[in-house]
């Protein structure tokens, strides 16, 4: 566990303002740390299986606070992502652009199928109306 002097340096490192304590930059940057403490400690004692289970819970607390930062403020989390060396950051700007670019993948096959009918349906009312003159 990081001790207060350690904690207080990290805010201050990464706060977003004067009396930041709790932005989701500031609780990434410390759920970081408390992670590489867990990590090196089950080095050591490969059977401590409860502080194994609190780093997970640290690393999907991190995760879903990442998750919450790129959706609301990217710019920042690309940032963060740098500052911290984060491998996860980068897996999850590959999977948003992935996800943009089925959404628009999507978006152009329904406009296309939506184009489509709509040239049905005219070529049907050009018929009807060329029927209604020839009589």
């Amino acid at each position: 566990m990081l001790d207060k002097k350690a904690k207080q340096r990290i805010i201050n490192k990464f706060r977003t303002h004067d009396t930041d304590t709790g932005s989701p930059q500031v609780q990434i940057a410390i759920l970081t740390e408390e992670i590489k403490e867990l990590s090196d400690h089950l080095k050591n004692h490969k059977h401590d299986h409860s502080s194994r289970r609190g780093l997970l819970k640290k690393v999907g607390e991190r995760r879903r606070l990442l998750k919450y930062l790129q959706k609301e403020d990217e710019k920042s989390f690309n940032e963060l992502a740098k500052q911290l060396k984060l491998k996860i950051a980068k897996k999850m700007i590959e999977d948003e652009e992935e996800r943009k670019r089925l959404e628009e993948e999507l978006i152009a096959r329904e406009q296309q199928k939506a184009d489509d009918k709509q040239a049905v349906l005219d070529e049907a009312e050009a018929k009807k109306e060329e029927e209604m003159s020839d009589r």
